[in-house]
């Protein structure tokens, strides 16, 4: 498991501590949060685990020692973790482009994923796509709207689908009048009102960028295009997406706003266990709005449309930029609403090119985060 200490990945160790007699876990990679790591190497003992800071590493080995537990750190830690040869299915939940490597190798090495990772597909998507098809490897999506669609999908033909329609929060400022967006600081865009998410998805839920990047990952997980995957705003977040039959029929998935319930079907794929959660409650919920995205006040989602109809390397141009840009958000460089101007300049900088290979998606990736970081620098000035 990739992102143990995140979000995901302690919903989905929730969801494994149910059926210890079904999974075990051979490894685990987290982020800085050592604390909460070793409480899971503990109670899990895995036989490898990464941590992202290299100089932790010796401090975690000490910490561990007596459970025999290989310790390694780093990009390469994480690699690492990704294609251990007794695992037989990658749960990829750490955030950003740091999760395209790691996710693609533990495709050549012949695992299955369970993808939280929406970066790896939308940095590389034919790529990976094409290399999970070659080894025999299965995709199935962790993220609510994208497990809702695959539940929806299953056993109809490609011929029936018109539509797909990717629910959406809004966020917590869909109801925010523009004119305040300069005031809205860091602590501010992390308040989801529905879902409690990691830091990376909650920033990207509040500008909608995490919604365009998710209209990419649905083009290439269930190959359908672009143009025919609307967004639709849903803040009670109960529907967690639909699809729309030739017919005029739309087929829908309700239930609670837990990601657990996403993650057990993904690891139990093609059964289903049962889950000792609420039961969705339609009598108290009583009623469900739904808005069209306002493109104007959010143009994160217009972005990463017009990124998608570009192909190549646009995507992951995109992404690299709204990277950049965050991390510039979060320190006080840059005010909230400039964040899609940011990432609306680097996209305009570039000239799409061809990815015929992981490194032409690295390549265009690192060229969009020295741009953004130059046009950022601009804006601080």
């Amino acid at each position: 498991m990739l992102g143990s200490t995140g979000s995901i990945g302690i919903n989905a160790l929730d969801v494994i501590s149910r059926y210890k007699d079904l999974y075990e876990i051979v490894g685990l990679a987290a982020g800085s949060n050592i604390d909460r790591l070793i409480q899971q190497i503990k109670l899990f003992r895995p036989k490898i685990v990464s941590i992202r800071n290299p100089e932790q590493r010796q401090m975690l080995q000490k910490e561990i020692n007596p459970l025999k537990c290989e310790v390694v750190a780093g990009l390469e830690g994480l690699t690492q973790v990704a294609k251990y040869d007794d695992g037989d299915l990658l749960i990829s939940a750490v955030s950003g482009a740091d999760g395209l490597i790691p996710t693609y190798e533990a495709i050549l090495s012949g695992k299955n994923i369970a993808l939280a990772n929406k970066e790896t597909l939308v940095m590389a998507g034919e790529i990976i796509i094409n290399k999970a098809k070659e080894k025999g490897v299965q995709i199935l999506p962790i993220d609510s709207e994208h497990s809702a669609i695959f539940q929806c999908l299953q056993g109809r033909d490609s011929k029936e689908i018109k539509k797909i329609k990717l629910t959406a929060s809004g966020g917590p400022f869909f109801f925010t009048p523009y004119e305040e967006f300069p005031m809205i600081d860091y602590h501010k865009a992390l308040e989801h009102p529905t879902w409690r998410m990691g830091e990376k998805v909650s920033l990207d839920s509040a500008t909608f960028m995490n919604k365009a990047l998710e209209v990419i990952e649905a083009h290439w997980l269930f190959d359908f295009p672009i143009e025919k995957i609307e967004v639709i705003i849903h803040p009670e977040s109960i529907i967690h997406s639909m699809v729309e039959l030739c017919d005029g029929n739309v087929i829908a998935l309700l239930s609670t706003p837990d990601m657990r319930i996403p993650i057990s079907y993904a690891l139990t794929f093609p059964a289903r266990f049962p889950i000792d959660l609420p039961s969705l409650n339609l009598f108290k919920i009583k009623s469900l709005s739904f808005f069209a995205p306002d493109l104007k006040r959010f143009p994160c989602l217009r972005l990463g449309y017009q990124a998608a109809h570009a192909g190549e390397s646009m995507p992951a141009v995109l992404n690299a930029a709204n990277e950049i840009a965050l991390e510039a958000f979060k320190h006080g460089v840059i005010n909230f609403q400039y964040i899609p101007q940011v990432i609306e300049k680097t996209l305009n900088s570039h000239k799409a090119i061809p990815l015929h290979d992981i490194d032409d998606a690295l390549r265009a990736d690192q060229w969009a985060r020295t741009q953004a970081r130059d046009i950022i620098g601009r804006f601080a000035c």
